[in-house]
């Protein structure tokens, strides 16, 4: 065999090799974590907790009542409306529950603050606006009504 030619089969391995762990992991839900009852006093005092949360007056908008899903997007994200989609039609789905959508490049400070690395990239917050899971990329619709679920569960448990 020629170099050439090994050369273009290990360039097309990788590229699918790549092609398969980004749909793997595009769009999933990241860093989940519910908050029991018993960590309420731990988690006000770490501090880390209070840099992982989002308030009203950042966004300029309310946050939902049970929960609030963010989205942050860029004028030329394709996949950024299909994800807008996804959302509203959750939202319509499920009381108490507010979509937020925030163009990232008129909110840099905040988009530096969260750590996100491009669009669309999807916070979950419970009701008092903390973080409770994120992901890049184009969630399914399963994927954000189980993070609901945690967001909302994570939120009850804290009232209690």
């Amino acid at each position: 065999m020629s170099p050439g030619i090994i050369a273009l089969v290990s360039a097309v391995a990788v590229g699918v090799v790549l092609s398969v762990l980004k749909s793997r992991f595009d769009g999933r839900f990241r860093g989940t974590r519910a908050i029991r009852p018993n960590e309420k006093e731990e988690a006000v005092q770490d501090s880390s907790v209070a840099a992982e949360r989002v308030t009203a007056a950042e966004l300029g908008v309310e946050l939902g009542e049970r929960a609030t899903m963010l989205q942050f997007s860029s004028a030329f994200c394709a996949p950024c409306r299909a994800t807008r989609r996804t959302l509203a039609e959750v939202e319509s789905m499920v009381d108490g529950v507010r979509h937020v959508e925030v163009d990232a490049e008129s909110h840099l400070e905040l988009v530096r603050r969260l750590d996100i690395m491009r669009t669309p990239t999807v916070l979950v917050l419970d009701a008092d606006g903390a973080i409770v899971t994120r992901a890049s990329g184009q969630p399914r619709k399963a994927d954000v009504i189980a993070a609901l679920g945690l967001a909302v569960d994570a939120s009850t448990s804290r009232q209690l």
